[in-house]
């Protein structure tokens, strides 16, 4: 049945969703799948959100799992690189292709290499890596004795023009090493393909929805899918408090208003809060404001009873709370000492 859906009951249950009401018991390749990727454009950040929603996590297993490719980093949505399943991987690349492609457009990095034609690029960058995995430097080095541009821009055009994984050590626990790259279905053994653009739908209302075309977009920086939600007729449509239309599936939980929403500690980055269009189920814009620097999130970000409050750096790690929003309750701040000691506890886990 159709409802007229709060913001407050529109944040309880995104994090409801999220696994940030309470925290689950899965291995932490489920949570990844769930989740549809962590975004993973530093290394810790993907660890802070698993932290944030497993029961008992441990980092290091994380690292098993992309040294074993049953976790993978690549360049997927809004062309930022995610930690993903294999599977995903395939899907995702082929489906946001159009967003990496814009960002060869307008990439300083890449700057004038973008005039070389693609076919050529990506029959270079095959020759390049015809005997197996190589660092990012040295990918740009080979295109530039093939290409006349500098071998930085070609690098860097190499990660957009075809789907490179970036391999560990990159991305586990505590390790150190430069990006090597890849193609992402040779690592995996996965082949590329095609995606069911309902299917993915569906998967983002599960762990993101109610939601609207526009913020599966902002999501995924996928456009022109309002045509494909409104054909699916397998969705409910719900309103929120200003009337507008929220697609959602039929069998997936609501909260209530009043469902207690507990303190976390997040990275820079999740897309808890960067994947609905106005970017408002958790946070506001004094609070967005606060976290934005020139180029890019300031710190790390504190949740309080459901919404962006702080943010917070690690210091020796150690836990160091920048500033805060507002003054927290004594029930919050108890809250925000417990966190803080499970957070510290991940960060003390040796390599």
């Amino acid at each position: 049945m159709p409802l007229r859906l709060t913001r407050l009951a529109l944040n309880r249950t995104l994090l409801l969703r999220q696994h940030l009401l309470a925290r689950a018991a899965m291995p932490p390749e489920e949570m990844v799948e769930h989740l549809i990727g962590l975004q993973a454009q530093e290394n810790l950040p993907p660890y802070l959100s698993l932290a944030a929603r497993l029961t008992d996590f441990d980092p290091r297993e994380v690292s098993k799992q992309i040294e074993a490719r049953a976790l993978v980093r690549l360049l997927t949505m809004r062309g930022t690189i995610h930690l993903l399943t294999p599977d995903d991987a395939a899907v995702l690349r082929t489906w946001v292709t159009p967003r990496i492609e814009q960002e060869v457009r307008v990439s300083q990095a890449i700057d004038t290499a973008r005039e070389i034609d693609r076919p050529s690029v990506e029959a270079a960058l095959e020759e390049v890596l015809a005997s197996g995995p190589l660092p990012q430097k040295d990918i740009g080095l080979q295109l530039a004795e093939r290409f006349p541009y500098p071998a930085t821009q070609l690098g860097q055009l190499a990660r957009c023009a075809a789907p490179l994984a970036q391999l560990p050590p990159r991305g586990c626990w505590k390790a150190s090493g430069g990006v090597v790259y890849d193609y992402v279905d040779r690592w995996t053994g996965v082949p590329m393909r095609e995606p069911d653009v309902p299917a993915l739908v569906r998967r983002y209302l599960r762990a993101f929805g109610p939601a609207t075309a526009a913020d599966v977009t902002a999501w995924s920086a996928v456009t022109g899918l309002a045509p494909v939600l409104k054909a699916m007729d397998d969705l409910v449509r719900h309103e929120d408090e200003d009337g507008k239309v929220l697609f959602d599936l039929a069998d997936a939980p609501i909260a209530d208003d009043d469902t207690p929403a507990p303190v976390r500690l997040l990275g820079t980055y999740d897309n808890v809060w960067l994947s609905h269009a106005r970017r408002d189920r958790v946070t506001d814009p004094e609070a967005r404001k606060s976290w934005m620097g020139t180029n890019g999130g300031v710190g790390n970000t504190v949740f309080v009873d459901g919404w962006l409050t702080g943010i917070w750096r690690v210091v020796d790690d150690k836990v160091v709370v920048d500033r805060l929003q507002r003054e927290l309750t004594p029930t919050e701040r108890d809250g925000l000492a417990e966190e803080i000691e499970r957070v510290e506890g991940l960060l003390a886990t040796p390599a």
